[in-house]
């Protein structure tokens, strides 16, 4: 193994890679919008190109969350010589951070923070050589990268880094236009220069079928939710012809209520209003009751039931709990002790997984706060399990300080499996696990992409997917697939494009080249044991092949 040799590089700590180093170059020579899969080194590039520029100014690295923003701290502090290199937070005093700035050759920061300070004159960007947008896909409407972009000054090089840059054509012309990235340099895992780097991600699909007891509830809401969305048709807000999603009626509301703020709106209107939302909280609870399971319906219904007792407000869930179907739901809630058939798949492929080797890793994700709750009580009582749960700041979350530390552990070893919200999707380095668990699909493919990347790191590593048939994850799993998809064929679309000589939508100040496309994963074995093709198809059955660690 050979390593970098630069004088600002800490000798025999960065390994020398092909692919890594011609990033680099381009870089240096434009700006540039990194896309790179999880794992192969986004951050030692970031370290790499800021080398290059300390001689000629300060380095500004951006991540969008605490925890993020540390790991890159500690990065940047361990890997680069003869630099000082400084962290920002909003906590600390705001002429102090002005000194930070004014005395370090790196600052890290999220842009947050920046975006502030800039906007109050504590600083400015004028010292700076370099800037870097970390998870950049964020660089877009009123984030804050967006903000601190309008301050860099003509001629500072910047360099947007990402996994998951998104399906549409159009918000990756958004981001690199905002942030000023004129080319775009693009890896797959089956790139030749990448490939040796690589270990395989097997994705295996496991479908679950809904107990009675659980159809009865849905079955129950679902004729709530059909009266209140025929009432919601035949007041004109929205067609018959429309099968209810959550995006659609957010859609509805959004209409409704710039009705509602004009002058002289009327009745129907707030009526509709009304009954827009009550058909809402009625989807949210018939997707919980089929993607997360009984427990999480509970709780979700006792929020319900204490906005309808508020005095004030609250009409939409008087008007649930006030129903007949209502009443039934909840006998049936309390005399049941089923549970999701999801609960216990995800208790198995963690007791295999610890079983085979004790030193295996296992990542969770649900979607749901209640659903992390319940599957960390159902999951402790595996032996020789070790549960962690790692959850946002709001609504008495985690502190970033607090996430950091799970974090830290969980690199340790103190605990083996760490359940997560999607506050674990996004850029943090958790260690290599040998198994990532999906309780439910998500239909956003940078969700999906970033969930997947947390296995495969350092050795092969298993996705496993689990399905309710016949419920709102099929709907979700084809979403993030179709729009997977579409992000493959609009990158190869911009290429194309690109290589015409085009320019991207900003009146063509923003030149992009060198796209190269994407490929796929390999696929796990279906349960015939048959072998599906490298694409992105899944396999229609639960997989046999061995549990994480068993190697």
């Amino acid at each position: 193994m050979s390593f970098v040799s630069h004088p600002r590089i800490a000798p025999d700590r960065v390994e020398e890679r092909g692919y890594q180093t011609r990033m680099v170059e381009q870089c240096v020579r434009a700006n540039t919008l990194l896309i790179l899969p999880t794992g192969l080194g986004k951050t030692v590039i970031a370290v790499r190109v800021a080398a290059e520029f300390l001689d000629r100014g300060r380095v500004l690295m951006m991540a969008p969350t605490k925890p993020l923003v540390e790991q890159h701290m500690e990065a940047f502090s361990s890997l680069l010589k003869d630099a000082r290199v400084s962290m920002l937070s909003g906590m600390t005093r705001d002429t102090k951070r002005a000194e930070i700035v004014e005395s370090s050759d790196v600052v890290v920061s999220t842009p947050q923070t920046v975006q502030n300070d800039l906007e109050a004159g504590r600083y400015d960007l004028s010292g700076f050589s370099l800037v870097i947008y970390d998870e950049a896909h964020r660089g877009r409407g009123d984030y804050a990268y967006v903000g601190v972009a309008g301050f860099v000054r003509r001629g500072t090089r910047c360099v947007g880094m990402t996994a998951s840059p998104g399906s549409s054509i159009d918000r990756i012309e958004e981001v690199c236009v905002n942030l000023n990235l004129r080319r775009i340099d693009m890896r797959t895992e089956y790139d030749p220069d990448v490939s040796p780097f690589v270990h395989d991600t097997y994705i295996n699909r496991i479908e679950v079928d809904l107990p009675q007891d659980i159809r009865d509830v849905s079955a129950l809401l679902k004729v709530m939710l059909d009266h209140y969305y025929s009432e919601l048709c035949s007041l004109g807000a929205a067609s018959p012809r429309v099968q209810p999603s959550k995006g659609y009626l957010l859609n509805v509301g959004r209409d409704l209520q710039a009705q509602a703020e004009r002058p002289g709106s009327s009745g129907v209107v707030f009526r509709s209003l009304s009954v827009n939302k009550t058909c809402i909280q009625l989807l949210e609870a018939v997707n919980k009751v089929e993607s997360e399971g009984m427990t999480v319906l509970r709780s979700y219904l006792d929020r319900l039931e204490a906005e309808a007792a508020q005095e004030r407000g609250g009409k939409a869930a008087q008007a649930i709990v006030r129903r007949q179907e209502y009443a039934a739901v909840r006998t049936i809630l309390s005399k049941t002790n089923v549970e999701h058939p999801k609960v216990s798949r995800v208790m198995s492929l963690v007791s295999r997984a610890i079983s085979a080797d004790p030193r295996s890793k296992v990542l969770v994700f649900a979607q749901f706060r209640d659903t992390c709750e319940m599957l960390v009580s159902k999951i402790s009582g595996i032996p020789g399990a070790r549960v962690s749960m790692l959850i946002g700041q709001s609504k008495g979350g985690l502190k970033q300080r607090e996430q950091v530390s799970l974090l830290d552990g969980f690199r340790r070893g103190d605990s083996n499996v760490l359940v997560s919200t999607s506050v674990g999707e996004e850029g943090l380095d958790i260690s290599n696990t040998d198994a990532v668990v999906f309780y439910e699909p998500v239909p956003s493919e940078i969700r999906t992409i970033q969930r997947r990347g947390r296995t495969g790191r350092k050795s092969d590593g298993e996705v496993y997917m689990l399905i309710a048939r016949g419920t709102v994850d099929e709907a979700f799993e084809r979403s993030s697939l179709r729009k997977e998809q579409e992000m493959r064929e609009n990158l190869e679309m911009l290429s194309e494009r690109l290589s015409r000589g085009e320019s991207l939508g900003d009146g063509g100040q923003t030149r992009l080249d060198g796209y190269r496309r994407t490929d796929s994963l390999k696929i796990a074995p279906t349960m015939d044991g048959a072998c599906s093709t490298p694409t992105w198809r899944r396999p229609s059955t639960d997989s046999n092949r061995p549990a994480a660690g068993s190697r």
